[in-house]
């Protein structure tokens, strides 16, 4: 179900036309006479907030379709719902095959394929436009908390778990290979000691994947070769980690507050970022490549310049405002397309969205009752996706 949420004064005024008015620009007349204009449209949604509403427990994870035309979220109640992003955002498909809650959920580059990692210890692979279950890949002992695709080559999904296996699908899940139309298990890799809890996939090049874990190591994988690739030690454990955009170097965050960039031909730390407080929960690569956020425990979320040669002082911009101690939930961060803003959830039930040159709070936007989890941007248009605890979905329209 989708709802509008109307305009301030929309019950005491009236549209009315404008004297010459600008593309998409609308006037509120309230009830002494006054005219005021309201902001100008600036995406194709039906109106400038919607609220998505269906799911039966805490949303998890939601992501845009490639082509933007449609999204998909999922949770606790282990059902998968895609949606209209435009109209009156119906919800269009019920997805059911887990039977457990759906930690992560990602498409596939063409928008064709969806993964979803879920804590019923399977990682599903979905004909997006069918809506079918194509394969189901068993294999972790206990549940999966990260799925990646690939993005460019061989199709690759990689998923990690707290059975301390890494599994790979041709198609990747962490600790297997399995061979993407058979589903049959090709390789198993193992290394890890303990819970995985973050692993990525390689923009470039070969197949290497990453993954971080309680067992205070960083271990690469070849997934054209059995075993781990190399391991880096660390003193604490990792709990987020990511490759750079050329795929020479591996970052890794974790309880000891810092970032790690780790050189893949020296096999040893380059270089280590300081500035947080509390623990890293996440890492992720801008758009461009030559920066990283990352979020922490200690509320802040940091911009990062990771380009050789960068000034020994690689933090550049500090964004504060999200919290993360109301509720214990894993909360995500997000570039724009552009790298021009980036949002995070909070546990405070706010949206916040930064622009990324002067740090300023561009939007601290209400609605969700519970912890905010997950947000996406639009790939083609300026909208903003937020999910959370409360089971509910917000598509927001931003200004540029």
């Amino acid at each position: 179900m989708a709802t509008k949420r109307k305009f301030p004064g929309e019950n005491s005024g009236a549209l009315v036309a404008v004297k010459k008015p600008k593309q998409n620009q609308l006037a509120l007349k309230d009830q002494g006479g006054a005219i005021q204009t309201l902001p100008q449209r600036t995406s194709s949604l039906e109106a400038p907030i919607m609220l998505l509403s269906g799911h039966e427990g805490e949303i998890f994870t939601s992501r845009f379709h490639p082509s933007g035309e449609t999204l998909a979220s999922a949770g606790f109640d282990r059902l998968i719902y895609l949606w209209n992003v435009y109209g009156e955002c119906e919800n269009f498909a019920v997805l059911k095959g887990h039977t457990g809650a759906v930690m992560e959920l990602h498409f596939s580059l063409d928008g064709s394929t969806m993964f979803t990692a879920s804590t019923d210890k399977t990682l599903g692979i979905w004909d997006y436009e069918t809506g079918s279950r194509i394969k189901k890949l068993k294999g972790h002992s206990s549940f999966i908390n990260s799925c990646y695709p690939s993005r460019r080559g061989p199709q690759y999904v990689v998923s990690g778990a707290d059975d301390c296996t890494v599994k790979v699908c041709f198609i990747i899940n962490f600790e297997n290979i399995w061979d993407y139309e058979t589903g049959s298990r090709i390789k198993k890799l193992k290394g890890h000691s303990s819970f995985i809890n973050s692993c990525y996939l390689s923009r470039r090049g070969a197949q290497y994947v990453v993954s971080g874990a309680d067992d205070c190591t960083v271990k690469l994988w070849d997934t054209r070769k059995r075993g781990c690739a190399q391991t880096f030690q660390n003193i604490y454990q990792v709990t987020a980690v990511s490759f750079n955009d050329t795929s020479d170097q591996i970052l890794s965050g974790g309880i000891d507050k810092e970032i790690k960039v780790w050189d893949l031909r020296k096999n040893d730390v380059l270089y280590k970022m300081s500035g947080h407080t509390d623990t890293v929960t996440g890492v992720s690569l801008s758009p461009d490549g030559s920066f990283i956020l990352s979020n922490a425990m200690d509320n802040t979320v940091r911009m990062w310049d990771i380009r050789p040669f960068a000034p020994l002082e690689r933090c550049l911009k500090v964004f504060t405002g999200a919290q993360h101690n109301f509720e214990k939930n894993l909360i995500r961060c997000s570039w724009s397309p552009d790298g021009l803003m980036i949002s995070s959830g909070s546990a405070d039930r706010f949206v916040y969205v930064w622009d990324t040159n002067s740090r300023r709070i561009l939007y601290k936007l209400p609605g969700h009752d519970g912890s905010v989890n997950d947000v996406d941007f639009h790939p083609n248009e300026l909208i903003l996706m937020s999910c959370g605890s409360d089971k509910k979905i917000y598509l927001g329209e931003l200004q540029a």
